[in-house]
């Protein structure tokens, strides 16, 4: 059996094309198969979904940090996404061959060798102790207020040292922020483009539909203006598409936009879609922009094990 581990690293640059690139060649000299980049100047922030066995992810992961903390200077740093670090976040997910437990020991395992370049690491979701800290937990305040010690996240669960010497960083590094390493399952990434609705009423939106304000199961969702686009979106990320169908969701922000004068222009996936998306009638529904079947994840893993099968 094969076994196939994906990450999903959050990287706060999305404007130089030479940093993801650089990102790229990083995974595929490590031996891992990059599936998918995309980057956006108004979030400043790229996303890069990588598959791979479960060392040549590590280490890929490892150098990756490595190539953000010297890129990457986030007291310039200005996005409309939240984030604390030069490299924010970095998912470990089980593909195939591999349990929950598996993804928790390479999340644990590359956070160590993280934490000895001098970034701080933060646990989330499965792979912090106890299981289940939240992204928003330690983000709350962002890099400014991690940086001064005043962040939600506490000290790190790793602060950040250098070739195994004493603690350097307890809380962040002073221009590369910290790093959330998590173990999660497959998630659907996704934005809804609205119009001729304000920015207030895009908030409400996004605060009345996600799992804290009562909405759907497993649901997070913030509001953004990205000014230098001239949109406006509903950024998401739905943490069990097979529980909850992407397509309810959408469907509800349609008819709350439409309620209020506005509408929706359609969606974007970032990086890789679930099997929540295999059938073309949910693609319509979602009028997801630039798909094709190349984009869903099951297919894309079955085709790298044919590979690596040999």
């Amino acid at each position: 059996m094969t076994p196939v581990l994906q990450t999903v690293p959050n990287f706060s640059e999305g404007r130089d094309p030479g940093f993801v690139e650089g990102v790229r060649d990083v995974f595929v000299r490590a031996g891992c198969e990059v599936l998918h980049t995309t980057m956006d100047p108004d979030h400043h922030r790229s996303v890069v979904t990588v598959i791979g066995a479960p060392g040549a992810v590590e280490d890929g992961a490892v150098t990756a940090a490595r190539l953000a903390l010297e890129r990457i200077d986030l007291r310039g740093h200005q996005g409309v996404h939240p984030r604390v670090g030069a490299l924010d976040v970095l998912p470990f997910v089980p593909l195939h061959g591999l349990e929950m437990e598996d993804a928790v020991r390479s999340a644990r395992r590359a956070g160590a060798r993280i934490a000895a370049l001098g970034l701080p690491v933060y646990f989330y979701a499965r792979a912090s102790k106890p299981p289940g800290r939240t992204l928003a937990s330690v983000r709350r305040g962002g890099f400014e207020a991690l940086r001064e010690g005043r962040g939600h996240g506490g000290r790190a669960d790793l602060p950040g040292r250098e070739g195994g010497a004493s603690a350097l960083h307890r809380f962040a590094h002073p221009s590369g922020g910290a790093v959330c390493v998590g173990a999660r399952a497959v998630l659907l990434a996704w934005n809804v483009d609205v119009e001729g609705l304000s920015y207030e009423a895009a908030k409400r939106i996004a605060a009345e539909i996600r799992e804290a304000g009562g909405g759907f199961r497993g649901l997070r969702a913030l509001a953004f203006h990205l000014r230098a686009q001239g949109r406006t979106q509903i950024s998401m990320n739905l943490e069990d598409p097979a529980a909850t169908d992407p397509v309810d969701v959408f469907a509800t922000i349609e008819r709350e936009v439409s309620r209020l004068g506005g509408r929706v222009n359609g969606t974007e996936v970032i990086g890789l879609g679930p099997d929540a998306l295999a059938s073309p009638a949910a693609v319509r529904a979602m009028r997801i922009r630039d798909w094709s079947d190349e984009r869903l994840l099951g297919r894309r893993v079955d085709a790298w094990m044919t590979v690596a099968a040999g």
